[in-house]
């Protein structure tokens, strides 16, 4: 039988194979997506103990990148990479007050995921603001690492009661000149410069207070001993090179506390000017990047972290150790061993949180922080 091709026919089927081109190419990068997932996120969560076992089990590429501040990675959403993230883990505020009004993030179903905040921690017990929309209505992330955030003392040389009880006033004492350690954390220390001059660092600064606060910068600087990571800091406390350093808590010195230095314990204030809170604490948000082809490996990721083992895993996976939400769930309670909850500081756990402040965003944020540089500067 022989065909007649009319132009009519030759246009058809130019048409038909123009559009199957674009079509088998979303296919193609569907399917492709469909065995990649790619997170941003603080250390712990591109650990290998906790990435391999996923990859394995998904037969997928998982690639992680970890920051240390939470401006950084939100900016790399801006500048265009919701194309390249599926996940995105950063502390509590940022998901409410500015990933979603700025459109960088995706709610999760309510229905599937709420569930999960159940078998939580008390505090934690859906709907649990930070993972919610400021009108309640969407669930913008899932909960889990947590902990208190202030400073470090060696104990051996200042007592857990004095620390707590003189609080961020002893920052301000002459006579530990020269005794303490800065933590390379620009978003903390500016909230540690403030509380230091006893200012509430998230309400709108005066001209008095930015002076106050640039004074008390310059003064805490000045008179450290050094500046430098965690790791470097926790080693000069064990080696008495100084007594305390800020900013710490779990997040910080839990490996130290593990590797057999209990002597070493991250301490909050008992009070402060915080509305009477002498402490700060964070609380990561895990929550799926509004990207326009989202791996739907997003969720299940979400959704595999909730398992006992593998939160037990988040919480100590190599670099900190740290409470997770779903310590509240028994049958991931039981898996931490008496060492592991004296590592993070379970004994005070309950009572350090409740003297904290929760992580906010600073109002002056950008003055405070070049207020802060420029007392790094004067440093030398």
């Amino acid at each position: 039988m022989t065909m007649k091709i009319s132009r009519r026919n030759l246009m058809q089927m130019a048409g038909a194979a123009a559009l199957a081109g674009p079509l088998a190419s979303a296919t193609r990068a569907f399917a492709a997506r469909d065995k990649e997932l790619n997170i941003l996120c603080w250390e712990g969560y591109n650990s290998a103990q906790v990435l391999d076992p996923f990859r394995s089990s998904h037969a997928a590429t998982v690639k992680a990148e970890s920051l240390t501040n939470d401006p950084t990675m939100i900016n790399r959403l801006r500048a265009g990479e919701t194309k390249l993230w599926d996940l995105i883990n950063v502390n509590n505020p940022w998901a409410r007050k500015v990933m979603a009004p700025a459109g960088l993030i995706k709610p999760l179903p309510r229905a599937e995921f709420e569930p999960y905040f159940d078998a939580m921690l008390p505090n934690f017990k859906a709907p649990y603001r930070w993972a919610m929309s400021d009108d309640g209505k969407d669930l913008l992330g899932m909960a889990q690492r947590f902990g208190p955030y202030s400073f470090v003392v060696n104990t051996d040389k200042i007592s857990k009661s004095t620390a707590e009880e003189q609080g961020w006033d002893l920052f301000n004492d002459p006579s530990i000149a020269g005794k303490y350690g800065i933590q390379e954390s620009e978003d903390w220390n500016v909230f540690n410069i403030f509380l230091i001059a006893g200012i509430n660092p998230f309400k709108p600064h005066g001209e008095d207070d930015m002076k106050a606060f640039s004074a008390t910068a310059e003064k805490v600087f000045k008179g450290a001993k050094m500046v430098g990571d965690m790791a470097s800091l926790n080693q000069a406390l064990v080696s008495g090179e100084i007594d305390l350093y800020m900013t710490g808590g779990t997040y910080s010195v839990s490996p130290a506390r593990a590797d057999g230095y209990p002597n070493l314990r991250a301490v909050t204030p008992l009070k402060g000017p915080i509305d009477g809170k002498g402490g700060i604490s964070w609380i990561e948000i895990t929550s799926t990047v509004n990207n326009p082809d989202l791996s739907p490996l997003a969720t299940e990721f979400l959704k595999y972290v909730q398992a006992p083992e593998v939160a037990h895993t988040v919480a100590f996976a190599e670099g900190t150790f740290n409470p997770v939400s779903q310590m509240g769930n028994p049958k991931c309670f039981e898996l931490f061993t008496k060492d592991e909850l004296e590592a993070i500081q379970w004994d005070t756990l309950e009572e350090d949180m409740a003297r904290s402040a929760e992580y906010d965003i600073v109002p002056d944020y950008d003055k405070a922080l070049e207020l802060l540089t420029a007392a790094k500067r004067l440093r030398g």
